[in-house]
């Protein structure tokens, strides 16, 4: 095996445009697998993380979604071959060390979220111009191949669309664990969902699933309702129109006391009060799922004194190899109509228009075509 030269979005700096460059892509080393990317798409994180969240890593290649075909092997790795299609995951599953072994958790010791932008031994494989290149989270995705310790890959079934595994790295799949993972929604039950993404979009979806009887999306974006409804919620609130809190709008809702569950879903630190209040006092969970600039937020400590319950997720509390197969089995199922998700398509060298496609009012998820003669 030998390096590869090949094209990647290179982030310079946070006020930087991202740039087109030939990149080096070393062969993987043990327990590592070199991937030939046919397709990422955009996050939120991805976002956060250009301009320098959870710490200022450049060079750096961005992209944490995405799915490809593996090129070529290191040693030790048994479990994926060569020409098997996989999708990166941020947090792996050894299903030996104490939270594996509890059941209760998704946090796996062996196999955390890393966040210096290096492989699990603390080098890059990735290069450019002799100057080291660090990614996101386990890898990065914009880049025509990529480097990636095995233990943060999941096998997927070549025949599902590439757009629509993509978006199970991350966003939906998020999104789709909260519910179902996390708070364990009860049949019958209602729950709110802030931010109407692709993260809150799967949160939708798996409410559903679980049985809630009243689903409720908060978004001040009209456009959102739609999608929103073909995944199965029952109302929608914009706080913007309705002239007022939406945890004021959701109890209006239901009687004056709240939901059940209330999953935060945007990011958005002004939310997470909103979310808490919205639940029923006496036994309502929130689920922080979204990501956000701010580490330190303000909170109204007066909601939790009414014996609510307020829970942090990573991946929507899903295991990478006990949980997320069964996420994208559905998917193969067509359980979920992920086409109306994606709303635009690039190319690799249009990425810097994707970040101002994102603004848009219409746009959900953007899917970046990265593999020559393959259809995202």
């Amino acid at each position: 095996m030998s390096t590869i030269t090949c094209k990647a979005a290179v982030c310079w700096g946070p006020d930087e445009p991202l740039k087109i460059e030939e990149i080096e892509v070393e062969p993987p080393r043990a327990s590592e697998i070199r991937v030939r990317m046919i397709c990422a798409s955009l996050c939120h994180t991805d976002i956060l993380c250009q301009h320098g969240f959870p710490s200022p890593l450049y060079p750096r290649i961005l992209g944490h979604e995405g799915v490809g075909v593996v090129e070529s092997v290191g040693e030790g790795v048994t479990n994926i071959k060569e020409g098997e299609t996989i999708i990166p995951i941020f947090i792996g599953e050894c299903g030996e060390c104490l939270n594996c072994v509890s059941g209760k958790t998704n946090i796996c010791f062996k196999h955390p979220l890393p966040l210096d932008g290096l492989m699990p031994d603390g080098t890059s494989r990735l290069s450019v111009g002799g100057q080291k290149l660090f990614h996101i989270t386990s890898c990065g995705t914009w880049s025509e191949y990529m480097v990636i310790n095995v233990n943060y890959a999941v096998k997927v079934d070549p025949s599902l669309p590439p757009a629509h595994a993509s978006l199970l790295s991350c966003g939906f799949s998020t999104g789709y664990g909260g519910p179902w993972k996390e708070a364990k929604v009860k049949e019958g039950s209602s729950a709110v969902i802030f931010g109407l993404g692709g993260v809150g979009i799967g949160a939708i979806a798996s409410a559903k699933m679980m049985g809630a009887s009243k689903i409720i999306g908060v978004d001040i974006n009209n456009k959102k309702k739609e999608k929103g409804e073909l995944f199965g919620m029952t109302d929608f609130v914009n706080p913007i129109e309705a002239g007022k809190s939406a945890s004021e709008a959701i109890k209006e809702m239901t009687g004056g006391l709240g939901v059940d569950y209330s999953f935060e879903c945007s990011g958005a630190e002004n939310l997470l009060n909103e979310a808490v209040a919205a639940t029923i006092p006496g036994r309502g969970m929130t689920i922080a799922i979204g990501t956000g600039v701010k580490q330190v937020v303000s909170f109204n400590m007066f909601e939790l004194f009414a014996n609510r319950t307020l829970r942090g997720s990573l991946f929507g509390g899903l295991r990478a190899r006990s949980d997320l197969p069964i996420v994208i089995q559905k998917c193969l199922n067509k359980e979920f109509e992920l086409d109306v998700l994606v709303t635009h398509k690039i190319r690799l060298e249009e990425i810097n228009e994707a970040l101002v496609l994102m603004k848009q009012p219409d746009c959900l998820k953007i899917v970046i075509q990265i593999g020559v003669g393959q259809e995202a």
